[in-house]
């Protein structure tokens, strides 16, 4: 009887180990994938039929620039603030191609269309571009490929409004140099031939936030700022305000120019006498209006000007014995051309930007409430899924759909802070993919799943990532997930000194999947607003565009992986920099850490515990016994006994021994499995 015992339990071994090594095979490309993929190189060539015909606009736009003699035209993705998100009104690239991909820059000549993007469209772009648009994955820089196109002399041209100081006079530098001209077309192209069918200016009012939001007044914020002007040793005698955040923190107002950010078209310039205010004064309540005391004449009075006159009114103050100050990330080279360069004071980014990304107590406490009462919204949905999916139902359009409901049920939410990532399968392998009515998939127990998405509160702003599995996940998928953890835990758990550039922490995050030979095509963290963009700078980790972290600032940490066609992976996580609790204090400076703020807990099933060091264990058992200390209450306080319930469930300390213990036979039956097969 013992041997028989013996031989079933050898036998069950040898059955799991089978189960695993077929569960570890890669997943085939789903054949649905083919169908929303154009193939130019097919006879004929297969467009999808969501795909926008972009004959008749490339036939008008070459029409147009042949009048004006252009050889070549270049159409950015931006708006006259540089800003990453845009009104549908200036998103002339996206009417111009097709693809709706947040960065990316279209180059049209007599003969030829090209796209240049990231890494994290190519997918994308190839779904929603017809074949008279070719996509360049980097095989040539812009520039390079401009110069093979035209002959000396011929006309490149833009729209200067479109273009950062320094991307202008980088094309403007090289274009020289091969004796092309370079040109700026103020009368966009582009919005000729878009004609009335291009979408108004925005018409809605502009509002105050609520004063108990509110940490500074806007007369408090106007002084800190003068009072950097006053002490910088090139005494600049006025700052120009040019990001659409600038203006709407500096003043503590919103508006709804654009889809998700709170913000409203404006410039600001500034100076120790005066300040005015670049708008569409009709949009201005009386409310408004005597909030900002527009009726009065002295230093904390502020002049309205119209929004379209600022280059001129910016030119006419640099007549006099002036110095202006800039900030070069969001200035346009059609307002720095204005401006005589010994009357310049230039920085990276302006002394708004820097004080804004260091949020003050009041604004901390405020990101801290809204990120508990997100995770209830979160936790909502990952239950509602639970129950669902098993029944076939439910989509990656009905998902997301469902998740912004929850969140518009929170106190103070004022809608999402961004279109909400619901992906399924193959479809997270795209890192910023948004389902449709044409693309979205179905959810199913057999996929992994993504979702990122976030929410606009009058007291902060969210964003967080979360990737489950309902089914039995592979090998792979296990390890891939596992390593992305590792990432998001090492940065968060990471101490540093203080001024450390964001971006050199960028190697915590990748470094256990640069172990096994993987990575991401994007950066690891970005700032956020609070109340305001979900993508906020100079703050963040691995994008190039950071500057030193210090006490107050907010960052995301979202590591990730993408398995083209097959799957994606990506965790993300808002934190805040804090001073950290060291033994010793170098030179009598404290050391820094991370706080995390989203309070969401992992998908257990993919987290293979083996591969963690003790410390990401202990990290991850205090992660979660935060987020039952906190997040709890306020489900118990909402009446969400079921999500309560799940939260209590899923926030268990995990324990490397119990794990040891229990995936012992599980080894040996796959190495069963491995000598039978």
């Amino acid at each position: 009887m013992k041997l028989f015992w013996i031989a079933v339990w050898t036998w069950l071994l040898v059955l799991e180990g089978l189960l695993l090594l077929t569960s570890s095979y890669p997943l085939d490309p789903d054949e649905h994938n083919a169908a929303l993929m154009r193939n130019c190189t097919a006879n004929p060539p297969y467009v999808p039929s969501t795909i926008v015909n972009t004959t008749i606009r490339l036939n008008a736009l070459r029409n147009l620039m042949d009048v004006h003699n252009i050889s070549i035209y270049v159409i950015p993705a931006t708006d006259p603030h540089l800003s990453e998100y845009i009104s549908p009104r200036y998103a002339r690239r996206a009417w111009m191609t097709g693809f709706n991909g947040s960065a990316g820059i279209a180059v049209v000549s007599k003969t030829n269309a090209v796209l240049w993007t990231d890494g994290r469209y190519w997918i994308q772009a190839e779904r929603q571009m017809d074949c008279n648009w070719e996509l360049n994955r980097g095989e040539t820089t812009i520039v390079n490929w401009i110069l093979q196109q035209t002959k000396e002399g011929e006309i490149i041209a833009a729209d200067p409004f479109l273009f950062s100081v320094v991307d202008w006079i980088s094309y403007e530098n090289a274009l020289v140099q091969g004796k092309r001209q370079f040109v700026s077309k103020e009368s966009n192209l582009v919005d000729i031939i878009w004609g009335e069918e291009r979408p108004p200016e925005p018409t809605d009012d502009i509002f105050k936030v609520p004063s108990e939001f509110l940490g500074r007044t806007w007369q408090e914020k106007v002084t800190e700022i003068r009072d950097q002007m006053k002490n910088n040793l090139y005494q600049p005698t006025a700052l120009l305000i040019s990001a659409l955040d600038e203006s709407a923190w500096l003043f503590n107002l919103r508006g709804n120019d654009i889809q998700y950010n709170p913000v409203f078209q404006s410039y600001t310039l500034l100076t120790a006498d005066w300040i005015r205010l670049f708008v569409n004064e009709s949009r201005l309540p009386p409310d408004i209006k005597e909030y900002l005391n527009v009726n009065c004449t002295s230093a904390d009075c502020v002049q309205l000007k119209p929004y379209d006159q600022i280059q001129q009114n910016v030119e006419e103050y640099a007549k006099g014995n002036v110095t202006i100050w800039i900030g070069q990330e969001y200035t346009t080279y059609s307002v720095y051309k204005v401006i005589p360069e010994s009357k310049l004071l230039n920085d990276r980014y302006s002394p708004v930007q820097i004080l804004k990304s260091t949020k003050d107590p009041t604004e901390q406490k405020g990101m801290k409430r809204a990120h508990v009462r997100d995770a209830v919204a979160v936790i909502s949905y990952f239950v509602w899924l639970e129950k669902n999916i098993p029944k076939g139902t439910e989509t990656e359009l009905s998902g997301a759909h469902y998740l912004n409901k929850l969140r518009s049920e929170q106190k103070h939410s004022r809608g999402s802070s961004f279109e909400t990532i619901s992906a399924s399968g193959l479809n997270a392998a795209l890192a910023h993919y948004s389902p449709s009515e044409e693309n979205q998939r179905k959810l199913t127990t057999d996929e992994m799943y993504l979702v990122d998405s976030g929410g606009q509160y009058l007291d902060g702003t969210t964003d967080i990532t979360r990737t489950v599995h309902w089914g039995i996940p592979t090998d792979f998928q296990k390890e891939a997930y596992t390593r992305v953890l590792m990432g998001q835990i090492d940065t968060a758990r990471s101490i540093f000194p203080a001024k450390t550039l964001g971006d050199s922490l960028d190697v915590w995050a990748r470094h256990a999947l640069w172990e096994v030979g993987l990575n991401y095509r994007h950066g690891t963290g970005h700032g956020i607003g609070s109340f305001l963009g979900v993508h906020e700078w100079p703050v963040g980790i691995g994008s190039g565009k950071t500057l030193s972290l210090d006490v107050g600032m907010f960052t995301s940490i979202e590591p990730g992986y993408y398995q083209d066609n097959e799957f994606g992976i990506r965790i993300e996580d808002i934190v805040m920099v804090v001073e950290a609790d060291t033994k010793h204090m170098f030179d009598g400076i404290p050391y820094l850490t991370f706080e995390h703020i989203s309070l969401v807990p992992y998908e257990r099933k993919l987290i293979d515990l083996s591969i963690l060091n003790k410390q990401q264990i202990h990290w991850l058992n205090n992660y979660y016994e935060k987020i039952w200390k906190i997040v709890s209450p306020e489900l118990y306080a909402q009446n969400l006994m079921e999500e309560y319930d799940w939260l209590q469930k899923h926030t268990q300390p995990f324990s490397h021994s119990a794990f040891v213990t229990l995936s012992f036979p599980l080894l040996v039956g796959s190495l069963l499995g491995n000598l039978i097969l």
